[in-house]
């Protein structure tokens, strides 16, 4: 392969499918023939951006440093931008680079003018794992339907949930964090819950135990965190700067890199309000915000089949309400292939093949780029650090051809902010007072745990009064079947058969004397 100025060469006509008349960014410079062509530039029409896209290569390829190519110039054509980032590397997008030779000669290799450049972020963190302003959800907010695909629950299960967060509504019970969820459930089939939903259905015991097990196991993967209040708005991750570039919203998520149930949970919250909130747009000049997750692998690795196809209908649907989902992982097998499919953008950094099993990938990988003038088998695995191959998709919507390319440097610094400018940034912003502090307000957990301690308080008074009552009546029982005390020595006298003849015998006696002397009688003389 060698390098013709004939405008029919294979450098020229690469060159030519990344000839747009609109707005692109700026990926690099063509590779042909061992040589680098800084007059061939590879671009990416913005208008495309929401076509989604792709970014893979083996550990140490320039990943990263792609990512944060495409999210500056994004920031920079006044795009919002939203970056998960699980290692904690792309932090320094905030701050401007630093020049040294290496930058230097790579801008002069691909004609580029570089200029340090900071740009404007927002850091976030999970519920408050790690540094950043928390991002909160609440269960209501959250709805039955995906948090049954979270907790992985049946259909049947999945409609039990649907029915206890109708009964939570029509009772005016919060669902704010997932200690009300758990309450709710253990009140519907306690003694006292059975009976509210006799009417609609019921909710079994069993059924009742899937899902208090299933929340137990999601707690333990911190996902008590994520709940609660103040709920973040969405709607701040489509914010520009004051100076009309587009805010890049860094997601830290280093403290949770190993909690991947959090992290899809948080995705797909995230995906689904976007969607439900925003409207119908097409296609668009530009995106309205454009997701980059990082080390995707973590994503999707173990993930349960309602989450990829949660992730798989939302990533097809999403492009209409003007937002772009690009993911960063080592291989594209790590993608599901449904989702896959939907990835029109790809920038495909070096691939290795030490092993069977890399040189299998190696092959799956060539299988999904279009027909090209490269031996691809042969240049994924030659490629240099920040090189890639890339396929875009043009205008008019067609991929263009395939294009080896050497990749620009990022204008910010190429690494993490440290600690203390990463703590100063959070607590800087606007939202850190809005968002910090979480709220536990009176919601399902404080109702339903208040009305069981009036009815137990209103249960041991009744036991107590029963109990007096009780207490009272067989002491009166008791009083009248108590023994007689003993007589005294004077009445056991006066009571004795002697004492009354005697007593009888004395008023005879006593009868006759005084009737004599009334009636004027006198004693019988003999």
């Amino acid at each position: 392969m060698s390098e013709s100025t004939d405008p029919a060469s294979p450098a020229d006509r690469i060159a030519a499918g990344y000839a747009f008349t609109g707005p692109a960014l700026e990926l690099g410079a063509l590779l042909w023939d061992g040589a680098c062509l800084p007059d061939r530039q590879i671009r990416i029409p913005l208008s495309m951006l929401n076509r989604h896209g792709l970014v893979a290569g083996a550990t140490g390829t320039g990943k990263t440093k792609t990512l944060q190519l495409i999210a500056e110039q994004l920031s920079a054509g006044g795009v919002p931008v939203f970056l998960a980032d699980i290692k904690g590397d792309v932090s320094g997008i905030s701050v401007p680079g630093t020049a040294n030779d290496k930058i230097a000669e790579r801008a002069e290799e691909v004609g580029q003018a570089w200029e340090a450049a900071g740009f404007p972020s927002e850091f976030y963190s999970l519920g408050g794992i790690g540094p950043g302003i928390p991002l909160r959800a609440t269960v209501t907010s959250f709805g039955p339907v995906l948090m049954s695909k979270v907790l992985q629950l049946n259909q049947t299960q999945e409609q039990s949930l649907g029915l206890i967060f109708h009964y939570a509504d029509t009772k005016g019970l919060e669902l704010i964090d997932l200690k009300d969820l758990r309450a709710v459930v253990a009140f519907l089939v306690s003694d006292q819950g059975k009976a509210e939903l006799k009417g609609i259905g019921g909710l079994s015991t069993v059924t009742a135990g899937v899902i208090l097990r299933a929340l137990t196991a999601f707690e333990q993967q911190g996902a008590s965190e994520f709940f609660g209040e103040p709920e973040f708005d969405t709607g701040e991750f489509l914010r520009t700067a004051a100076d009309g570039r587009g805010l890049v919203s860094v997601l830290e998520l280093p403290a949770v890199q190993d909690k991947p149930q959090l992290f899809s949970t948080f995705l797909m919250w995230l995906l689904a309000d976007l969607y439900t909130d925003l409207p119908e747009v097409g296609d668009l000049e530009r995106p309205k915000l454009v997701f980059f997750f990082d080390e995707a692998h973590l994503l999707f690795n173990g993930a349960s089949k309602a989450f990829l196809e949660s992730i798989t209908q939302t990533v097809r649907l999403i492009r209409s309400k003007g937002i772009g989902v690009f993911f960063v992982t080592q291989t594209p097998k790590d993608v599901p292939a449904d989702v896959l499919a939907q990835l029109g953008n790809r920038v495909q950094h070096a691939l290795r093949a030490f092993t069977p099993d890399d040189a299998k990938a190696l092959k799956a990988t060539v299988k999904t780029f279009p027909n090209s003038a490269y031996d691809l088998e042969e240049l994924l695995t030659g490629l240099g650090t920040g090189e890639a191959v890339i396929t875009v998709l043009s205008e008019k919507g067609a991929p263009t051809p395939v294009a080896a390319t050497r990749l620009r440097a990022p204008q910010s610094l190429m690494g993490p902010l440290d600690a203390a400018a990463l703590d100063a940034a959070v607590k800087s912003s606007l939202l850190h007072s809005r968002y910090a502090e979480p709220v536990d307000r009176e919601s399902a957990y404080e109702k339903i745990s208040a009305e069981q301690a009036a009815a137990e308080a209103a249960a041991e008074a009744a036991a107590a009064e029963a109990e007096a009552e009780k207490q009272a009546k067989e002491a009166a029982k008791a009083a009248r079947g108590a023994p007689k005390p003993d007589p005294s020595l004077a009445e056991q006298v006066v009571g004795s058969g002697l004492f009354r003849s005697l007593a009888r015998s004395i008023g005879t006696q006593l009868g006759r004397e005084i009737s004599r002397s009334i009636f004027g009688t006198a004693k019988r003389r003999r």
